[in-house]
């Protein structure tokens, strides 16, 4: 999914004026509505060979929930100490199978990111739709071909979910390997959400962090790779948590201005340190 909608309504007039012989064509814009929010990565980014000046300029954009579900693959994947080309095959699979939507359906008994099938021992239904519990089963079968490594994205895809369009996943594999660049932290900054409402939220960003990573801390020193990692799984979710801003070693997000910057006189520096702000819930009156 390379476009989004961005909740703009354009009405173009085009007055064309003949006046001794000289056409001019004045265009005249309208636009409706608040922007939708939405989320990029940088399309020359990749978890395996770095950001490729030659690539396209053209970023590849999707949702917030679509964002936050990413994420959380990618945590699983490193908590369970796989490297990036196991995320990038799974966020390919996932891209291929949901669009990365916790689909409560499909294909017969089908269901989750993975669409995965309880009557085809996976689970139950409960399970596969739980993104923790489905990123895990599918890296687990992933992991028990030994030779998984050494496939292309769409042979390892295809040996896990057993599709009747076992090449369909290749068509994804470029959008997987930049998002799993940025969710692996094997790239910098590629990962920004935009145009996001930040709110005080009641949900635990502690325990959600135990349960995509195991650990209910996130902020404080890391290696580099772990500190942008953590930071951009911050930035997927940062709507659910009411986090408006994030800062990984010399650079700071903010949901303002929706863009990595250099960070103020006073943030934390160092390879991988992460810092974040939440707003807080407003007190009871």
């Amino acid at each position: 999914m390379r476009t989004v909608r961005r909740g703009v309504t354009v009405i173009t007039v085009l007055l064309v004026l003949a006046t001794a012989g000289v056409i001019a064509v004045v265009f005249i814009s309208r636009f409706h509505g608040p922007l939708l929010p939405y989320c990029t990565v940088a399309s020359g980014a990749d978890s395996e060979g770095g950001v490729s000046a030659s690539s396209p300029s053209t970023d590849f954009s999707f949702t917030p929930e679509q964002a936050g579900n990413a994420a959380t693959v990618a945590a699983v994947g490193l908590r369970l100490g796989l490297p990036p080309h196991a995320v990038t095959v799974a966020l390919a699979t996932a891209w291929q199978e949901s669009k990365l939507i916790n689909l409560t359906g499909g294909d017969r008994d089908s269901a989750g990111l993975f669409q995965q099938r309880p009557s085809e021992g996976w689970g139950t239904y409960a399970q596969v739709t739980d993104p923790v519990y489905a990123s895990t089963v599918f890296y687990q079968h992933l992991a028990a071909n030994a030779d998984w490594a050494s496939l292309s994205v769409t042979q390892a895809a295809q040996d896990v979910q057993h599709s009747a369009t076992p090449t369909a996943y290749a068509q994804w594999e470029a959008e997987a390997r930049a998002m799993a660049g940025a969710l692996t932290g094997e790239t910098t900054g590629s990962l920004t959400c935009h145009n996001l409402s930040i709110a005080p939220s009641r949900l635990s960003l502690a325990t959600a962090a135990a349960r995509d990573w195991g650990t209910s801390v996130l902020t404080g020193p890391h290696d580099p790779a772990q500190g942008w990692a953590m930071g951009s799984w911050l930035v997927a979710n940062a709507t659910q948590f009411g986090v408006d801003s994030v800062t990984v070693a010399d650079r700071t997000w903010t949901a303002a201005s929706g863009q990595w910057s250099a960070p103020t006189a006073n943030s934390p520096t160092g390879g991988g340190t992460v810092s974040l702000h939440q707003i807080q819930t407003a007190p009871s009156t």
